[in-house]
């Protein structure tokens, strides 16, 4: 690889992340402040305290995620007790009473557990092998059927959200040494990605051997 192109991607590679994050930001940010109501903070408020009413959009923005965050741990600390159970039952049986909003409210509450429930949620990695040559990627979740089948979840490339729950006879998975992160790892990033190399920084570098007699 010559210079430039190695320059070129060295950059790419530090640019791209920052731009597609800070992207991400300015959205959620557009997001929050598109739905928080102006009585929060009035600018008013802000001028006899002598901030600048400029600022009235970002406080409004920043009080309702902080609220937002409360909220959330509020919840999450009630879920470990018995009313949360009972209050996440009453809302389930709510909305699979509702016709068509059962099958968002489930799919998108399916989702979540999925994406936020980290790799805890996960088991064991395990290959399988549907055609003679041909092995993917799954995880074992724990369960087992009442005539002994392994269930286990085969997700997609790169959205790990959405897969296929198999049911399978134990002999027919074969077991690997590879941790949840390297598997995830391998999945999220379409094969491309590697584990093991995510600690290291810059690109790998094309080196030519010269001896001293090549230059004359």
């Amino acid at each position: 690889m010559t210079s430039w192109k190695r320059d070129f991607a060295s950059g790419l590679i530090v640019l791209v992340p920052v731009l597609i994050s800070a992207y991400v930001i300015r959205w959620v940010y557009g997001l929050v402040a598109s739905v928080t109501p102006e009585a929060i903070i009035k600018e008013q408020m802000l001028a006899d305290y002598g901030i600048s009413t400029a600022y009235a959009e970002l406080i409004r923005v920043f009080v309702t995620l902080l609220v937002f965050v409360v909220l959330v741990f509020a919840i999450g600390y009630l879920m470990r007790t018995a009313i949360g159970g009972f209050f996440e039952a009453a809302v389930d049986d709510m909305a699979n009473r509702v016709p068509g909003l059962r099958v968002v409210y489930n799919a998108s509450k399916m989702a979540a557990e999925t994406a936020l429930g980290g790799t805890e949620a996960l088991q064991t990695p395990v290959k399988l092998e549907p055609v003679p040559g041909i092995r993917m990627t799954a995880f074992k979740t724990g369960r087992v059927t009442d005539d002994g089948r392994e269930i286990i979840f085969l997700p997609t490339s790169p959205n790990i959200t959405t897969g296929y729950v198999i049911e399978i006879e134990p002999e027919n998975l074969t077991e690997t040494d590879e941790r949840v992160e390297e598997a995830l790892t391998r999945i999220l990033s379409a094969g491309f990605g590697d584990s093991d190399q995510n600690n290291s920084r810059g690109i790998p570098i094309d080196v030519i051997e010269r001896s001293v007699d090549d230059d004359d």
